[in-house]
């Protein structure tokens, strides 16, 4: 019997792509510079039982790395009119960003930021 992988459905660039852990994939450029990790919007999470959406996937994430950007394929684009030499030639190559999927499902988790002691708390009100 085959081994069941967690995967998630993610929002990348107004798109969606399934997506497991290990997995890379091209998707439209990002404004995440190469080597620095991000978390993609989750839409669902399965693979372990029932799918988890909507607010069962409150605390949820998914760890992205950029690992470049790179220029898809070059695309020809050709119009032509016949009988009139109407004929033009067009290309382009799509600015994309490949991500490496880290993690997935694993709680969000935030370190609290650094407290004032309250002995110079007090001090500054006393001033």
């Amino acid at each position: 019997m085959a081994e069941k992988q967690a995967y998630a459905v993610i929002a990348v660039g107004g798109k969606q792509y399934r997506v497991r852990e290990g997995e890379w994939l091209l998707v439209d450029r990002l404004a995440v510079e190469e080597g620095k990790t991000f978390h993609p919007d989750v839409l669902l999470l399965g693979g372990d039982g029932e799918p988890k959406l909507g607010d069962k996937l409150k605390g949820q994430q998914v760890t992205a790395k950029v690992t470049e950007h790179v220029l898809g394929q070059k695309v020809i684009v050709g119009k032509h009119k016949r009988r009139t030499g109407y004929r033009r030639r067009n290309g382009h190559r799509s600015r994309l960003s490949r991500i490496e999927i880290q993690t997935i499902g694993k709680k969000a988790t935030r370190e609290p930021a650094a407290k004032k002691s309250t002995t110079t708390a007090k001090k500054e009100k006393a001033d």
